[in-house]
C-alpha cells in the first residue's frame, strides 16, 4: 500500500505551490508525522509532515512550483 505526497491547499486562495526543498533523500525511510518537504506559497514556507510511515519516493523535482494536487511523490 502507498500513500500519494500531493501539493497542498495551505490558504484559500492558493492554486500552487513551490516545492522548495525535500528535507529527506529519495529512498530513506520516513515516520509519520516527519517533517519531509517546505512547501512555499506566496504567502509563507511551511514543513510538511508525512502523513504515514514508510519509504519515500520522490517523484518531482524541488525548486519547481507545481498546481495544488500535483502528486510530487508518495511514501510505500
Amino acid at each position: 500500500m502507498s500513500t500519494s505526497l500531493t501539493i497542498p491547499k495551505l490558504q484559500m486562495s492558493s492554486t500552487e505551490g513551490t516545492l522548495a526543498e525535500w528535507l529527506v533523500a529519495d529512498g530513506s525511510t520516513v515516520e509519520e508525522g516527519q517533517a519531509i518537504y517546505s512547501l512555499e506559497t506566496d504567502k509563507s514556507v511551511q514543513e510538511i509532515e508525512a502523513p504515514a510511515s514508510g519509504k519515500l519516493v520522490q517523484k518531482q523535482a524541488a525548486g519547481e512550483t507545481y498546481p495544488v494536487g500535483t502528486e510530487i511523490g508518495e511514501i510505500v
